[in-house]
């Protein structure tokens, strides 16, 4: 059973950083990809960024460019979201989540069909104060 623990959230200042962990366990297949989104109250769940677990390679939504990054330890599956330069408009609920990578990035950059990911995590609280 694939699950996935997300943790690190927590309140910043505008300006700060906070680090936000995803460890997945019970993954059985190889070329998988795992992402974070996030949502905020009122709004819909949107993607924040994602990294492929086989080559490494990430992307991240506009919103974020430049100011998020994410990373992970190639010896395991856990994945690291290092939030920088916060501002109010990036509180929200960051969940985790992992499939398939050609699935998790179909859904995430051409049909926007998330929903159809099949692992996802509990979200974690991230709060920012202006």
């Amino acid at each position: 059973e694939v699950q996935l623990q997300a943790s690190g959230g927590g309140l910043a200042q505008a300006g700060g950083s906070l680090r936000l962990s995803c460890v997945a366990s019970g993954i059985t297949f190889d070329d998988y990809a795992i992402a974070w989104f996030r949502q905020a109250p009122g709004k819909e769940r949107e993607w924040v960024s994602f990294m492929s677990k086989t080559d490494g390679s990430t992307e991240y939504a506009d919103s974020v460019e430049g100011r998020f990054t994410i990373s992970g330890d190639a010896a395991t599956t856990t994945v690291y979201l290092q939030m920088n330069s916060l501002k109010p408009e990036d509180t929200a609920v960051y969940y985790c989540a992992t499939d398939i990578r050609f699935h998790l990035v179909h859904s995430i950059l051409i049909t926007g069909k998330t929903e159809t990911i099949h692992y996802w995590g509990q979200g974690t609280q991230v709060t920012v104060s202006s």
